[in-house]
């Protein structure tokens, strides 16, 4: 047996119902703890997914202490329905507010700087709707807000972003999974350009390595990627439903390497497949080789 190990659960109406195979047991039992760690959760319902992606790593009191000012970031790039599958699930970013306050978060916020107007790509991705009602400090981006900072990365040196990325105690990724047309696929890493300001759009010179550079300098707590709809062609922006397929899946990890690899493997490809996983493994800020990586899947 290979040391990726799946775990399945079954819940029938229970979450946490597990039935194991000895095998698995001790396969699980022997793969080192230094092993970086996906949980993967499937099923109809997004809240219930969420949730299971995230008590799989030991639930969000694992990521979250009580008082922390928490950072979310969805993609909310694009004026589009959550069917069309061009920004993150309303329902998984309203779900994982919820779990931060129950963790304790003193305060949880969101934004992204969007593509298309704002106040078009929140309302009719249903995201800012859905995380008001959760309690978020929802905003748009306001310019006074960005501070040019030093990246020190390989290409991004100094680049404005955003000051409530950099005075959040954590910040939580939470992109959808897609195609992209110069990225091949945005998942994780490429997220967080919705964090900084500037001209954007000159950051597609070497696109790869100025998504690693911000990979390194954010460093997000925790991942959780948003498969429930993937859109897998004439992305970021989308439109036609005829390129999206319906996944019904989420998965987290702390290792945005990791999860940005297996994201490649939902349209085909492995992490080798997209340059800024390549380059990100290089550097040292996760895994990409998916065998050397633990996998915990759980059906709701």
């Amino acid at each position: 047996m290979k040391r990726r190990t799946f775990l399945k659960t079954f819940s029938a109406g229970l979450i946490g119902s597990t039935i194991l195979d000895p095998a698995d047991l001790l396969a699980l039992a022997s793969e080192p703890e230094s092993s970086p760690l996906i949980s993967v959760a499937k099923g109809t319902d997004p809240a219930l997914i969420t949730m299971e992606a995230v008590n799989a790593l030991g639930g969000m009191s694992a990521f979250v202490s009580k008082g922390d000012i928490v950072l979310i970031k969805p993609n909310i790039g694009w004026d589009r329905t959550p069917e069309q599958a061009a920004n993150t699930n309303p329902t998984v970013v309203a779900t994982l507010i919820e779990l931060a306050y129950k963790a304790g978060a003193k305060k949880v916020k969101l934004f992204d700087n969007t593509c298309n107007s704002a106040r078009r790509c929140y309302k009719k991705s249903g995201i800012a709707e859905a995380a008001r009602e959760s309690g978020a400090d929802v905003s748009f981006v306001d310019d006074k807000k960005f501070m040019k900072v030093k990246i020190n990365g390989e290409k991004l040196k100094e680049w404005p972003v955003h000051k409530e990325a950099l005075e959040a105690d954590k910040i939580i990724n939470v992109p959808i999974a897609k195609h992209h047309t110069l990225a091949r696929l945005t998942l994780s890493m490429k997220n967080l350009m919705g964090i900084i300001g500037g001209r954007r759009n000159l950051l597609h010179q070497k696109i790869d390595t100025n998504v690693v550079d911000l990979a390194a300098f954010f460093k997000p707590t925790l991942v959780v990627l948003d498969a429930v709809r993937i859109l897998t062609a004439n992305g970021p922006q989308g439109g036609n439903l005829k390129d999206v397929t319906i996944m019904n899946t989420v998965a987290a990890s702390c290792d945005q390497v990791a999860i940005d690899s297996y994201g490649a493997t939902l349209f085909g490809m492995t992490g080798d497949s997209l340059p800024h996983v390549r380059e990100a493994h290089t550097r040292g800020l996760g895994e990409k080789d998916l065998s050397k990586v633990r996998i915990v899947e759980r059906t709701v």
